[in-house]
């Protein structure tokens, strides 16, 4: 199976998770719209969705699914989402999309984050993707600078060969050459750096099930 064929595999396959009658988190990228493809078959089971961007959100609207504020909900049952990297305990990098802050607050207000993949994905370490950080634009030097403390070479994201703005109004760095041990307490650590927004590694919002497409099908991964 192709690569394309393998995200609309596990995009049609949460739908499980979709609780009926209720908001459904949505995330970014390639693989989740797919998800956003097959949840259109179902929109009149569900009251609608909350998006962590703004290219979600109009292909949402665009299949007449109804998007709400995150602030306006005050809880969803399970979010659903792409990632960069993932491990065997659920821990990822995300960011690849530019989504990653909206991704993390999104999933930090669901019960469940449900992270849809293809098998290439699945990582024993996390740090062979480039790291997305997205930060504050007057901050990007010295961040820089920080990561190159850690051993690591952090370039800024760019469009059209200008920074990349993300729906925050901020930019990204992407960084490489870095070996994370201990997901958890880096994200703790870079977090703090002044002028950071947030990490793309996801470990305090880590996937509850990971559903991998493989050449055999969909394998899900349970994390504690």
């Amino acid at each position: 199976m192709t690569q394309d064929e393998l995200k609309t595999l596990v995009g049609q396959a949460a739908l499980q998770f979709v609780v009926p009658g209720e908001i459904v988190g949505v995330g970014t990228g390639s693989t989740v719209n797919k998800f956003i493809d097959a949840l259109a078959t179902m929109k009149d089971q569900i009251i609608g969705a909350v998006s962590s961007s703004e290219a979600s959100t109009t292909r949402l609207k665009a299949l007449g699914i109804p998007v709400f504020d995150s602030n306006a909900v005050e809880e969803l049952s399970v979010y659903i989402d792409g990632a960069d990297e993932i491990d065997h305990h659920g821990h990822m990098i995300k960011g690849g999309g530019a989504a990653l802050t909206r991704e993390k607050i999104v999933a930090a207000q669901s019960r469940m984050f449900v992270c849809i993949a293809d098998a290439s994905k699945l990582v024993m370490k996390l740090g062979a993707f480039p790291l997305p950080v997205e930060v504050i634009p007057i901050a990007v030097h010295r961040v820089m600078r920080q990561f190159a403390a850690m051993g690591g070479t952090a370039k800024l994201r760019l469009n059209n060969g200008h920074p990349l703005v993300t729906d925050n109004g901020q930019h990204i760095l992407d960084v490489t050459g870095l070996q994370i041990d201990d997901p958890l307490a880096f994200e703790t650590a870079v977090n703090q750096w002044p002028g950071v927004v947030t990490v793309g590694v996801f470990a305090h919002q880590k996937a509850s099930v990971c559903l991998l497409g493989t050449a055999s099908g969909v394998k899900t991964l349970k994390f504690e």
